[in-house]
């Protein structure tokens, strides 16, 4: 009876609604997972960008876009209201796999109310969108960080200028940024690939970019390939290249695109792996894995050795600088979370627009170029700030729980090869 209703809705095309409503139609994570596809490709058609990259079946998208052609807002969050309930009556099935989708569709929820017109605080909107309520620590509490950095780079005028002069050292000239950039992720990749195997098949290409909010960004094309594109608007420093070659590529968002798409959605038939919403739990994992990777790739002075033997030559930069160099990267992380609280602040209404690039100047000490384009950032994708500082402590935390490099690295794949929820980090 079941079976023969299913084939009964397919071969009459009818609505995803019909299908899902009717009793018994479709009783199975695998069959929400269908629907769950069909119902981000129609949100995906509501707000631009936000489907981040799909690798399945042309037929679930076309499904995709005539549910959004005939579906308002309001009638799409029932929808993923409905399915949350099919989610929940068929868990047990495979209780992990339906705890990610059932993360997956509350922050579905949480998107279609925001495009709805509802103001979310920044700490609800990360909530529900990321799974993560993040800690918003007070901008003073970075102050001792800021004079520790007064140490490093001595001088008159501001702290910011001053280490944004002292960068500027480093910068990659035009005509040099791909052949460093291309060495650098051939590093990352050789560094991955010593402890994670991907299908021999895997390649990237690799676009140089303008006009754009972020500094590089991984579209991930299906079939183990990416194109890994990197925004020239603002001059590209020597640390960059090590690490878009590692958050973009390997051991990152590359790694992570491939695996899940051999390991679950061709392996295991799971159709939810073969789109990535952009606002959603997977977010946390992804972005955080991705900037872990880069000290889990080279860890320690490896990174900094390798910058001075190999790219600074390529780039015609001395190399001796860059041991200090990397010393005053370092403490700069220990700023990084600084932008959460500038972004809370922005978003929340706290403070306006010329106020949070001041306070980016500050407290991330970057010009106003940089400081501009990191608040339009903020003002394009909002609470997403927080995956790239609060993921990687959250990934960090739990990898490095194992002391041995290769355990490390086997607990990084699992991580990013297994249905994995920011509630499943520990540590």
């Amino acid at each position: 009876m079941q079976r023969s209703l299913r084939a009964a809705c397919l071969a009459a095309t009818l609505s995803l609604a019909a299908c899902a409503t009717a009793p018994g139609a479709r009783d199975s994570l695998s069959a929400t997972a269908r629907d769950y596809v069909v119902l981000q490709m129609a949100i995906g058609e509501k707000e631009e960008g936000y489907i981040d990259a799909f690798t399945g079946d042309p037929a679930l998208k076309a499904e995709g876009l005539a549910l959004a052609a005939r579906s308002d807002l309001p009638a799409l969050a029932a929808r993923v209201a409905q399915l949350r309930a099919r989610v929940q009556a068929v868990s047990a099935e495979e209780p992990r796999r339906a705890a990610f989708l059932a993360a997956q569709l509350t922050a579905a929820a949480t998107r279609l109310r925001m495009l709805q017109g509802e103001k979310l605080s920044f700490a609800d909107e990360a909530q529900g969108l990321f799974g993560v309520r993040p800690e918003i620590k007070p901008l003073a509490s970075y102050d001792p960080v800021l004079a520790r950095i007064e140490t490093l780079v001595p001088g008159s005028g501001t702290l910011a200028d001053r280490v944004e002069a002292y960068q500027n050292r480093f910068t990659i000239s035009r005509d040099k940024l791909e052949p460093v950039f291309r060495n650098a992720i051939a590093a990352c990749r050789t560094a991955s690939g010593q402890h994670i195997t991907l299908p021999s098949t895997e390649q990237f290409d690799l676009a140089f970019v303008t006009g754009k909010s972020w500094s590089g960004y991984n579209y991930y094309q299906g079939n183990y390939r990416s194109r890994i594109e990197i925004n020239t608007d603002l001059p590209i420093r020597l640390s960059r290249a090590i690490d878009l070659g590692c958050h973009e590529g390997y051991p990152g968002h590359h790694v992570l695109n491939v695996l899940q798409e051999e390991k679950l959605a061709k392996d295991k038939g799971w159709a939810e792996f073969t789109v990535q919403p952009l606002f959603s739990p997977q977010s946390i994992i992804s972005e955080g894995s991705a900037n872990f990777g880069i000290d889990l790739a080279f860890p320690g002075q490896r990174k900094a050795r390798y910058e001075a033997a190999v790219l600074a030559p390529l780039a015609g930069i001395d190399g001796s600088e860059v041991a200090r160099y990397d010393a005053l990267l370092d403490a700069l992380r220990d700023l990084g979370t600084s932008r959460n609280t500038i972004s809370q602040q922005f978003l929340d209404g706290q403070i306006d627009e010329a106020e949070a690039i001041r306070l980016t100047q500050k407290y991330s000490l970057v010009g106003e170029a940089r400081a501009r384009q990191s608040v339009s950032f903020t003002k394009q994708y909002r609470s997403y700030v927080i995956n790239y500082t609060i993921g990687r402590d959250m990934v960090a935390r739990d990898v490095d729980r194992f002391s041995d490099d290769a355990a490390r690295w086997r607990r990084m794949e699992q991580l990013l090869s297994e249905p994995t929820l920011p509630s499943d980090l520990q540590g």
